[in-house]
C-alpha cells in the first residue's frame, strides 16, 4: 500500500496536500464539492486578535495567468473563531470524511498574524490553550495542528508584512510565539527579499518547527482607461501560475540551507506543480487560488502524487522531497 502520509515538523498528515491561507475561508465552504479524505491539513483564513475588516472595494483582480488581491486579511478574530469557526469546521468535515468513507478529519493550520510582536503571541497562546488544540485520546492529533505564522503578506498596512522584511525582527516574533505555544509552528515566508537565508536561519534558530513558501508577490494593476489603480488599496499580492516557478526556485533554495521542512505553496493547479515542488525539497503543498475555479483540485493533486510515485518507483510521498537530480 503506499504511503500517502507525511510529518511536517511535528503536524502528522495523511496526505502532503493542504489548502493555502485566505483560500478556502476557514474550512466549510468547499465541504460539499470536495472529499476532505484527500487533505492532510486545512489552513484557514488569517487570524488576529480582534475582528480585522479588511480592505475597501474593489480588492481582487484577474490578470494574465493569476489574480492580484488586496482582500486584506479580513477576520472574525481569535473569539469568534474559537467560539463559532472552529465547531462549524468540525461538523462539516465530519460530514466530508463520512461520504469519503469515514476515518480522521483533517487538522487546521491556523493562519495568525498581528500589528504587534505580542499580539502574534497572544494569538498563539490563546489557540494553544483552546480545548481544540488538546488531544482527545492517546496519540491522536488534536483539531488545531499547527500554527502557521504570516509575517509576509503584501497588502496590509498594519503588521504582517513589516515583520518578514527585518530578520531581526522575524528573530523576536519567532522567538515570542514559540515561547507561547507548543503546537508546530510554521513561518510563512515572501518572496521579494534579496537572499532567504537570514529568514530561514531566523526561523530555525528561533524555535520554528516548517517553513512555509511563498506568500503572493508584491503587484499592482492600472486601469488605462480611467488611469487609477483597479484595487482600492492601490497594490496587492499577486497568485496563480504566473508564480510557480519563482515557488520553486524559493523552495529549492530554501530546501538547500535549511532543516526545517517546508510546506510550498505558489501557482498548484495540477500534481505536476505539486510534485515538482516536492522534488525540489518541499516535505508538502498547498493549493490556493487554483480552488476559486477548480475546488477538487486539491483531490486532484493528491491522487495525482500517488500514481507519479507508483509509476516511478517511489513507496512513499516523503521519498519525493528534494528529489531533484541536479
Amino acid at each position: 500500500m503506499f504511503d500517502l502520509s507525511i510529518d511536517l515538523g511535528g503536524l502528522r498528515m495523511a496526505t502532503p496536500v493542504t489548502t493555502a491561507s485566505g483560500t478556502f475561508g476557514y474550512g466549510t465552504e468547499y465541504a460539499d464539492l470536495l472529499d476532505y479524505t484527500k487533505l492532510g491539513a486545512v489552513t484557514v483564513k488569517g487570524i488576529r486578535r480582534d475582528p480585522w475588516p479588511g480592505n475597501g472595494m474593489p480588492r481582487h483582480c484577474e490578470v494574465p495567468g493569476g489574480l492580484v488581491n488586496a482582500i486584506g486579511l479580513q477576520g472574525p478574530g481569535i473569539a469568534a473563531f474559537l467560539e463559532n469557526y472552529i465547531p462549524h469546521y468540525k461538523m462539516m468535515a465530519e460530514k466530508s470524511v463520512a461520504r469519503g468513507g469515514g476515518g480522521d478529519i483533517p487538522p487546521l493550520i491556523v493562519n495568525i498574524w498581528g500589528g504587534s510582536v505580542e499580539e502574534y503571541a497572544e494569538v498563539a497562546a490563546r489557540l494553544s490553550e483552546s480545548s481544540y488544540a488538546q488531544p482527545s485520546a492517546a496519540n491522536q492529533q488534536p483539531l488545531i495542528g499547527a500554527i502557521e505564522c504570516n509575517v509576509s503578506c503584501p497588502n496590509v498596512k498594519e503588521g504582517g508584512h513589516t515583520f518578514g522584511q527585518d530578520p531581526v525582527v522575524l528573530a523576536r516574533l519567532v522567538k515570542a510565539v514559540r515561547t507561547a505555544t507548543k503546537l508546530p509552528l510554521i513561518v510563512k515566508l515572501a518572496p521579494n527579499v534579496p537572499d532567504l537565508r537570514p529568514y530561514t536561519a531566523a526561523c530555525e534558530e528561533n524555535g520554528a518547527d516548517a517553513l512555509a513558501l511563498i506568500n503572493t508577490i508584491p503587484a499592482m494593476v492600472i486601469d488605462i482607461r480611467t488611469r487609477r489603480p483597479v484595487l482600492a488599496n492601490v497594490t496587492g499580492g499577486l497568485s496563480g501560475r504566473c508564480v510557480h516557478p519563482v515557488a520553486v526556485k524559493c523552495v529549492y533554495d530554501a530546501h538547500r540551507f535549511s532543516k526545517l521542512p517546508i510546506l510550498a505553496m505558489g501557482g498548484v493547479y495540477g500534481w505536476e506543480d505539486a510534485v515538482e515542488l516536492m522534488l525540489a525539497g518541499a516535505s508538502a503543498v498547498a493549493v490556493g487560488t487554483a480552488t476559486f475555479t477548480a475546488p477538487d483540485t486539491v483531490a486532484k493533486v493528491a491522487d495525482g502524487i500517488t500514481a507519479y510515485c507508483e509509476a516511478n518507483g517511489f513507496a512513499a510521498a516523503r521519498d519525493l522531497t528534494g528529489a531533484v537530480c541536479v
